[in-house]
Parts: C-alpha cells; structure tokens; sequence
C-alpha cells in the first residue's frame, strides 16, 4: 500500500518475501503466550484464592487487555510485512516501511560501511535472512528483514561492492 507523500515517484519497490509473514507469526506466538501467562497471573492466583487482596477489576484489566493487545498485533502481521519493500538506485538504496506511521529511509551507497546479513533459527528454517546496513551515524536503522537467503546474499555482495567503489569515489 504505497503512500504518493512519502514515496519517491517511479520506483518499483522489492518485497520481502511472503514466508516472512510466517515466521513473524510465530514469534508473535510465542511472545503472545509468554505475556498472557505473565499478565494473566494476578487472575490465575485470584481466582486460586491464593492472593484474595489483589482487586478483582484490575486482575480481569491486565488479562483481558494484554488478550486484546496480542490479538491486534498478531491481525497487523501480514499487513505489516507486506508493507516493508527496497529498491535499489543508482546512488542509494531505499527501505520502505510501516502502515500506520510510514517510513522511507534512502542510504547512500557512499555512507555504507559494511552490511550484515543475519539468520536465526526460524528464519534459517523457512530460509531467509535479515539484511542490516552500517553506516556512520548510530541512528540509522536501515535493515531489511525476511529476505530470502540467496537475495540476502546477492544484496551483501551488491551494496558491499557499490559502497567500496562510492568510498574509493570511482
């Protein structure tokens, strides 16, 4: 879903791929259960009569709400994957993001001090990669998460290359 106010005209973006929204699930998941059954505790042991003291509505507020809370984020998941995507130019790369506050970050090739490409266990079993770009300034946050492995590959090898030669001023 591109926005015409922040996109730069004529580009064709490049999305992460579609296996991404998987493997984001399933943290989702995982950090889903792990919340409730922190949160849902107070109720757990309420309703346990082991802790009667604690109020009944604040009990209910803490389980009910962190349900809710986990339930929208996990239904933004694939929205939100399909919303990130990067085009290469010339001169730089650009990384796109976000559905609710949208983000187009361009990162000069020149800029580019060295790019990580990383993979952890799930995404190593689905076959992707995350693609993180270094530059000078600690503030950019410019990394391209689900890629597949092969892209990833192709991508250090590419913007590594583009960064030396902009570095060299060739």
């Amino acid at each position: 879903m591109p926005s015409e106010a922040i996109d730069p005209a004529g580009i064709s973006w490049i999305r992460v791929s579609p296996k991404s929204i998987t493997v984001e699930l399933i943290g989702w998941l995982i950090s889903s259960v792990i919340a409730l059954a922190v949160l849902s505790a107070p109720l757990v042991l309420m309703l346990a009569g082991v802790w009667p003291g604690f109020p009944a509505w604040l009990a209910w507020l803490l389980s009910l709400g962190t349900l809710v809370i986990c339930v929208w984020s996990g239904l933004l998941i694939p929205r939100q994957v399909r919303a990130i995507g990067y085009a290469e130019r010339d001169e730089d790369l650009l990384i796109r993001r976000g559905l609710f506050f949208q983000r187009v970050m361009v990162v000069p090739y020149g800029r580019m001090q060295y790019v990580d490409v990383g993979v952890g266990p799930l995404q190593r079993a689905f076959g992707l990669c995350s693609v993180k770009l270094h530059t000078a300034s600690p503030q950019t946050n410019a990394s391209i998460p689900g890629v597949p492995a092969a892209e990833g590959a192709r991508l250090r090898e590419q913007l590594s290359d583009r960064g030396q030669a902009r570095l060299a001023g060739l």
